[in-house]
């Protein structure tokens, strides 16, 4: 990180506003939201603010539930960065709805501290409940607010309720980045201002996703050396369709008698789908086929992808998957649903296919041309080094320093 810019004590410009961030007790959650946002770091101090949803004798469902809303410290420091976990109300059930309220009133002494501090702009992370909380804590503090939409915001976009919160969310923004075109065309569907809105999308790390040596990485899982193997990388819930993929498995083995498939990725916020996802499996006769490899830290997910030969997502819903542009910088080809912004990473055929969501032949179809394919893998390779972190952050610091330039001009004028 670069020096001067942690924000461990001292001036902060920015707060990035997200219930979805990774800590001690989620070491996975919003993984996507923190590697975007401490590069901007190294340009601009930032801290931030993480509700956790919290409510009286939630630790009894603990012991029925042992991961149900684990509590994160207070504070964490994180590569240098001030990650603050204030609790808020949320009770199960229709009361969820309070959520955007409850989060703002939670967070409203800390953010007013840190507006002390410097704090000129709030970054929330997905519109609803979180840009809903932190377009509040801007109308109660004087702060703008800008909000990115991560792909939620679709099923949120057609639930009754919901969808006039978004409206007015998106209204009270002062800026409104989206991680793929759908998202954009979306937020102006809801009345967004088209000028305000921008599409900034994820990018890769390729110091950290690069191909390692595929005999190596099969010893590791026991895999045999000749085999095919699909891979998937997401939680176990059923938007991420692993059981749509597995469903498949036994038309396939037909052709490719060789095949494997590995699942990596648990239990996350979401849900956990595990035990549906085995049932299935032994209903099949899968269970010397399907490998279930758990949650692994980003480091550890180079060795499984380049293990493989393909990577499938079968997802109901996305925004922008970083883990598309990870498999291709390991020079796997990708196999998605024509959902949320997937056609617009898997753009081309020499990077994979994409087929229609719902539709298991197109997908057995799409899988089997792909196992017997020979992919330009240096092409692969080529687009995902195009793909790095520094144009989106150099992207999103111009939009930054505009908003905060505007703000500290204001708040001159307010004092004289």
């Amino acid at each position: 990180m670069a020096e001067g810019h942690t924000a461990a004590s001292g001036h902060i410009d920015l707060v990035v506003f997200s219930s979805l961030f990774p800590s001690a007790v989620r070491p996975g959650a919003g993984l996507f939201i923190r590697e975007r946002m401490f590069r901007v770091a190294q340009h601009r101090p930032l801290a931030v603010v993480s509700p956790q949803p919290w409510f009286p004798g939630q630790s009894l469902i603990r012991l029925l539930r042992p991961g149900y809303r684990p509590q994160a410290p207070a504070l964490e420091i994180q590569q240098g960065i001030r990650v603050y976990h204030p609790r808020f109300l949320s009770v199960p059930g229709l009361l969820r709805r309070l959520d955007g309220w409850s989060m703002a009133l939670a967070s409203f002494g800390l953010m007013r501290r840190l507006k002390r501090q410097g704090v000129q702009l709030i970054d929330a992370h997905f519109a609803y409940p979180d840009g809903e909380a932190a377009t509040r804590l801007g109308r109660w503090l004087g702060l703008p607010a800008t909000i990115t939409l991560r792909g939620t915001e679709v099923p949120h976009s057609k639930n009754p309720v919901l969808r006039p919160r978004l409206v007015r969310v998106l209204k009270d923004a002062v800026r409104v980045f989206s991680v793929s075109a759908s998202l954009r065309r979306l937020a102006i569907e809801l009345g967004a201002a088209a000028e305000k809105t921008e599409v900034v999308g994820n990018g890769v790390d390729i110091g950290r996703f690069h191909p390692v040596d595929r005999a190596a990485a099969r010893q590791k899982y026991g895999l045999p050396m000749d085999a095919r193997i699909l891979v998937s990388v997401g939680a176990l819930v059923e938007r991420k369709g692993m059981h749509r993929v597995i469903e498949v498995m036994p038309a396939l083995l037909e052709r490719h008698p060789d095949l494997h498939y590995l699942v990596v990725g648990g239990v996350s916020p979401e849900g956990d789908n595990r035990t549906e996802l085995d049932a299935l499996v032994a209903r099949l006769g899968l269970d010397e086929r399907v490998h279930f490899l758990g949650p692994l830290s980003p480091d550890e997910l180079k060795w499984p992808l380049s293990a493989s030969d393909v990577f499938v997502l079968a997802t109901r819903n996305e925004g922008w998957a970083n883990v598309f542009l990870e498999a291709m910088a390991c020079g796997l080809p990708v196999i998605s649903t024509d959902v949320g912004g997937n056609a617009e990473v898997v753009c081309r055929d020499e990077l994979g296919s994409i087929v229609p969501f719902g539709d298991a032949a197109a997908l057995q179809q799409a899988l089997d041309a792909s196992l017997d394919k020979d992919w330009d893998r240096a092409a692969i390779l080529d687009y995902a080094q195009a793909n790095q972190w520094d144009k989106r952050v150099a992207q999103l610091l111009g939009a930054f320093d505009v908003l905060i330039h505007n703000a500290a001009a204001q708040a001159e004028l307010a004092v004289k």
